[in-house]
């Protein structure tokens, strides 16, 4: 008996090593302002194609969203009055929605991020000039009370932590300026850390931002001069150093009209990065040097029309961007050598397609 375990043993050693791994379903999730709806689509890896598995009405303006680091929940902000946040439970083997409860938010909310945690919603304010924190509940309920709201330069426009949960950052893109904090992940407060800010050059627009997964980086793209400021990063101390780059997201010569930046996204293993520009509708496809973090532009797509908001895939193969006058949305395999860009799908969706969230679900 004991013989024959060891061989039994043995075999699954043999096969296990060669049985192929769980891949995980990927799913898209696409808000469509205009229409108020979310769009719910289903990556197919082995088809390249995006296929339809749900639209869900919500009750306003449907623009950011966030999906919770558990991916139990996603939350929608609804920029037209009353201003709120839509919380949705996910389910885990279909991805479609469920709704869980709608909570007031102080302000028309630009951008929604939850902490590391996912215990706290994090928001800011364009048209408001101001940051937001709101408790989540255990069930994904945002609190109606925000248990802080932070005012800020002109056009509040993202607030996020970074991978630590100790730091957090808001971009001000009418006040040029990136205001740094430090988080409390205990009760959710923020509070200046020092210097509490970085200036850009006049002009330059903050909109979003990204870090590097390896922390020694942060990447801010700017939506009036289309570009993106490289800067170093202190983990430790959570903070920004001098700007070390600044690169450009816009066609070369285009004389399309004033730029218009949108959205910024890195891979998760550091190697690229990607840029949307709206007026040129337009990705920009960037190698990351591994040692300085400095970007060198390697591809200019063009993609759908006014194109405010893509995202990646988890492993780095896939891309999707939707455009808000094309009312559609294009998915592209990414070359593995070169980050490159290759349109495989595309999808008619609702109106205003403006924010794109992918997770991959067991």
């Amino acid at each position: 008996m004991k013989r024959w375990m060891l061989a039994m043993t043995a075999l699954a050693a043999v096969f296990g090593a060669h049985a192929p791994p769980a891949v995980a379903a990927t799913y898209v999730y696409v808000s469509n302002a205009e229409s108020r709806e979310i769009s719910v689509l289903r990556l197919d890896r082995e088809a390249r194609v995006l296929r339809p598995v749900q639209t869900v009405q919500v009750t306003g303006t449907a623009m950011p969203m966030a999906i919770s680091p558990d991916k139990r929940f996603l939350y929608v902000a609804l920029r037209s009055q009353p201003f709120s946040v839509a919380a949705f439970g996910i389910n885990p083997s279909t991805g479609e929605l469920s709704p869980i409860a709608t909570s007031p938010l102080p302000d028309s909310m630009a951008y929604v991020a939850t902490d590391r945690t996912g215990r706290f919603l994090l928001s800011a304010s364009y048209g408001g000039d101001k940051l937001a924190v709101n408790a989540i509940a255990a069930n994904g309920t945002v609190a109606a009370e925000p248990l802080q709201v932070v005012a800020t330069r002109r056009h509040a426009h993202a607030l996020l932590t970074d991978r630590s949960n100790r730091r957090a950052f808001a971009t001000n893109l009418g006040g040029d300026v990136v205001l740094q904090f430090n988080f409390d992940a205990a009760t959710g407060q923020l509070a200046p850390n020092a210097p509490p800010a970085i200036e850009t050059d006049k002009g330059q627009g903050p909109r979003h931002l990204v870090f590097h997964p390896g922390d020694r980086f942060a990447y801010l793209l700017n939506e009036l001069d289309a570009t993106v400021n490289v800067y170093p990063y202190d983990a430790a101390t959570g903070l920004m150093g001098a700007r070390i780059q600044r690169a450009s997201a816009l066609p070369d010569g285009f004389q399309g009209g004033a730029p218009w930046a949108a959205e910024i996204r890195i891979t998760a293993d550091g190697r690229r990065l990607y840029a949307s520009e709206r007026r040129s509708s337009t990705l920009s496809v960037f190698a990351v040097d591994e040692g300085t973090g400095q970007l060198r532009r390697t591809a200019v797509v063009p993609t759908e029309e006014q194109p405010r908001g893509f995202s990646l895939d988890a492993a780095g193969q896939f891309l999707v961007a939707v455009g808000q006058k094309s009312h559609a949305a294009t998915l592209y395999a990414i070359d593995p050598a070169t980050g490159h860009l290759s349109a495989v799908h595309r999808l008619p969706l609702g109106k205003d397609p403006n924010w794109v969230e992918i997770v991959d679900l067991p």
